[in-house]
């Protein structure tokens, strides 16, 4: 079972991310907190395998929170908020993903897992947000080290190995990854490789 604890200044939304999860057979919801002063209390006691985490609370917000909890929790911003900048701020403190509230409950209980087993997740509404368009037809212009990242993950290293070949933290990963995600136009790690292969951006590996 993946331990989740969920962290909203809203007791409604609190019991409705509890009673979306309810239907997943292996996900439980381990504990609740109201603030995020609460959530870096609870969770060295609850031990949960993934956070989900509202933005914007009284007391600290959960960018904050997620610096205090220290890398080694994946955590998953869940908000209303799709500002780029809240986006990257919260992906460079150590966030493993950013999904928007209308997420659906099968949605949001798969990125559970895809964070559980340390993948980057990212609304598809974000991930346009961050699109970066040219007028001029042609792949999207990517970084010198947003390839190098690129050509990583079509390897099949995790955020951490890439960090490590790399000799960058694994926020810094992360948050390259989000730009990759962007400029391609997907969501997650899968659909970025296939898209570089189809645009010939890596090459197959046989």
């Amino acid at each position: 079972m993946l331990r989740v604890i969920v962290v909203d200044d809203h007791p409604v939304v609190r019991e409705g991310l509890r009673g979306m999860l309810l239907a997943a057979p292996d996900i439980e919801v381990a504990g609740e907190a109201g603030s995020a002063d609460e959530a870096v209390a609870i969770v060295p006691r609850l031990r949960p395998d993934v956070i989900l985490m509202d933005l914007r609370m009284p007391g600290g917000d959960g960018v904050s929170a997620i610096s205090r909890l220290g890398p080694g929790q994946r955590v998953i911003v869940l908000t209303t908020y799709e500002d780029d900048g809240e986006i990257l701020r919260a992906v460079a403190a150590g966030a493993a993903g950013y999904l928007l509230k209308d997420v659906s409950p099968a949605e949001l209980a798969e990125a559970v897992r895809a964070a559980a087993r340390g993948r980057t997740v990212l609304s598809p509404s974000v991930a346009a947000r961050l699109a970066v368009r040219g007028d001029a037809p042609g792949p999207p212009a990517l970084s010198a080290r947003e390839w190098e990242v690129l050509e990583l993950v079509a390897e099949g290293l995790t955020n951490a190995e890439i960090g490590r070949r790399l000799y960058i933290g694994e926020a810094t990963v992360k948050t390259h990854l989000l730009r990759v995600f962007g400029k391609l136009g997907v969501s997650d790690r899968t659909s970025a490789v296939l898209a570089a292969l189809d645009l010939g951006l890596v090459r197959r590996r046989t």
